[in-house]
């Protein structure tokens, strides 16, 4: 039988050993290579990163005893369990939080004795003081731990980002793939480090990449609206396990504690939010959507107040050189109109007729095997351009208006000082078969027949709108979880929604298999804008993040994967976020589609007051 004393005796000796853990300087000291700590690797390190580019980052290689860090990977891949996690920004497998090792008992330490004095020596006061000196930052807080384990394997990714979250001051990855072999630049997954247009808003393309090796830790002052990055797709199956983690601004009773620094760090976070809408700027494409001319405008009134809105056999005449007849038959309409109405979103399968869509697929495979795919924004050439900026989205997209250099004094001039252009895509250069396609089909699309045909089967008449041709490449492109404007509606008479098309002409989805998982993203998903209480979103909370093919996620209320010629229409209102998941390297080839948002009036609205004049 256990005794109340033998009982306190076992919490003793516990609490005994806990303590052992406590390490001396000369102990922190071994589970480092001694060479870091020398003057003169501390001085050439810190004057390496002064003059680095695009910020000041930097690189420490064999930083931890060999034997300590290959006891580490054993523990870790032994001992701890990985949670796949994926948003539109990331997809990694992750452990918990490393910050309540201190809390364990002893027999949960057991299993993790490296791992903890792997913790203990990175935010030790020698360490600590080693970063701050090299990287002059500034002291660092040593009460906060904050880091966890991080496996990138085949498919994984992180999207670009700036690190600015709280008081964050230093941001550090310790890698540690297979010591025994080199991690070559081909497996990808290297941190890549972007420039700044202008603050806050990142260039296309990244100019710095450090390939991880065993044992090397990548580091960076985190600095708001500069220290963009992001880490490359694995395209192996191999592990690149990492221990990512970051350094705070020290707190009240710490040493290097100053009055007011967190507060001015967290203003800047705030200013960079107020000033969101002058950033904008830089945002392209933009959301312009272009007023409907009045006398197109009283067209779509009066169609839509006739007793029956369908075509005529005469306007039918130009819509059958390129859509499915059937789709123009009255009965299917009714149909269409009425899944609409009770779902808020249709998807129209094989609308382009069998004939022309075939001629548009040989021109799209022919445009992925025989052409080659730009691989940075330099690369894209007329009439393609590149959105930006990447920590936001990154695809090529054609919208009918002139080319422009993505630069602080080309932008400028398109958004104050130049014409200001209306889409034209019969002015579009067509160097191969498949612009020239792409763009008929978008003015088929902008046709007021179409238009009509729209009005059919959603009651709504468009009163702006917007058409983009869309590739996304893979290995490259998305576009992150974004809301639209709170207040769509510009007048009275429009609603507060927009209507949405996706007309997705992927031509590798002819075979659906080769999309319908999802592992290789290029998918649209539609996500509620509310917090996890079903309240009004908090901008603490992540939006983004959603847990893929689960049910009872309540928050993703519509998911797409990559089709061949399928229309969806969804009417969207500013309570839904919607994101285009990076597409990976190992897709069978590019998401191709055309996009159009319209703001719109109901129709329905028209009927009611038509039959409100008759009946006076």
């Amino acid at each position: 039988m256990t005794t109340k004393r033998s009982r306190e005796s076992a919490a003793e000796e516990n609490q005994r050993k806990q303590l052992d853990t406590n390490f001396n300087k000369l102990e922190i000291l071994s589970f480092f290579n001694n060479e870091i700590f020398n003057d003169e690797y501390k001085n050439k390190l810190k004057e390496s990163i002064a003059t680095s580019q695009p910020y000041h980052w930097g690189h420490f290689t064999n930083l931890m005893d060999d034997t300590l860090l290959r006891n580490v990977r054993k523990e870790v891949l032994s001992e701890i369990a990985f949670t796949k996690k994926e948003t539109d920004i990331y997809k990694v497998y992750q452990s918990g939080d490393l910050a309540n090792l201190s809390g364990l008992d002893w027999d949960d330490l057991s299993r993790l004795p490296s791992v903890y004095k792997l913790r203990a020596a990175i935010y030790s006061q020698q360490f600590r003081d080693l970063v701050s000196y090299v990287t002059g930052c500034g002291k660092l807080l040593g009460v906060k731990t904050d880091m966890s384990i991080n496996t990138y394997t085949n498919g994984c990714h992180l999207l670009t980002h700036d690190d600015v979250i709280g008081s964050r001051r230093v941001s550090f990855i310790l890698y540690m793939p297979d010591p025994n072999r080199q991690w070559k630049p081909s497996y990808g997954g290297g941190l890549r480090l972007y420039p700044s247009i202008v603050p806050n808003v990142p260039q296309a393309d990244h100019s710095a990449k450090f390939v991880p090796q065993f044992n090397e830790m990548a580091f960076f002052t985190v600095q708001p609206g500069h220290s963009f990055h992001d880490v490359e797709e694995v395209r192996e199956d191999r592990q690149r396990l990492s221990i990512q983690g970051w350094f705070h601004i020290p707190q009240p009773g710490e040493d290097g504690f100053i009055e007011g620094e967190q507060e001015e760090t967290e203003a800047r976070s705030t200013l960079q939010l107020l000033q969101s809408k002058e950033l904008q700027e830089y945002d392209f494409p933009k959301p312009e959507r272009i007023d409907t001319k009045p006398e197109e405008l009283e067209l779509y009134h009066q169609y839509a107040e006739s007793s029956d809105t369908f075509l005529t056999t005469t306007e039918q005449s130009y819509l059958l050189k390129y859509l499915n007849p059937i789709y123009l038959i009255p009965a299917n309409i009714r149909a269409l109109r009425k899944e609409f109405e009770e779902e808020q979103v249709v998807e129209i399968k094989n609308l382009l007729r069998p004939e022309y869509a075939n001629l548009l697929q040989q021109a799209l495979r022919h445009s992925e095997l025989e052409q080659h795919t730009p691989t940075n924004s330099t690369e894209v050439k007329a009439p393609w351009k590149c959105a930006i900026p990447p920590h936001k989205q990154r695809y090529m997209y054609i919208d009918g208006k002139s080319q422009f250099e993505l630069n602080e004094e080309s932008i400028a001039f398109i958004n104050h000082i130049g014409p200001q252009e209306y889409p034209n895509f019969d002015l579009v250069p067509q160097p191969q078969d498949t612009e020239k396609m792409l763009c008929e089909v978008v003015k088929v699309i902008k046709s007021v027949l179409f238009k009509k045909w729209l009005i059919s089967i959603t009651s709504l008449i468009p009163t702006s709108e917007q058409a983009l041709v869309r590739r996304f490449r893979p290995g490259h492109d998305f576009i992150l979880a974004t809301p639209t404007d709170k207040n769509l509606a510009r007048s009275e008479m429009e609603e507060n929604v927009l209507l949405e098309a996706t007309f997705n002409l992927t031509p590798t989805a002819v075979n659906h298999k080769n999309w319908e998982h999802g592992e290789y993203g290029g998918y649209e998903l539609c996500l509620a804008l509310t917090g996890a209480d079903g309240g009004e979103f908090d901008q603490d909370d992540d939006p983004a993040i959603y847990r893929a093919n689960d049910s009872n996620d309540d928050s993703v209320l519509f998911t797409s994967q990559c089709k061949w010629n399928s229309l969806t229409l969804m009417v969207r209102d500013p309570s839904v976020m919607k994101f285009i998941k990076y597409v990976s390297i190992n897709a069978k080839g590019s998401r191709w589609d055309i996009s159009c948002q319209w703001n719109v009036e109901s129709a329905e609205k028209d009927k009611e007051e038509e039959e409100d004049i008759q009946a006076k």
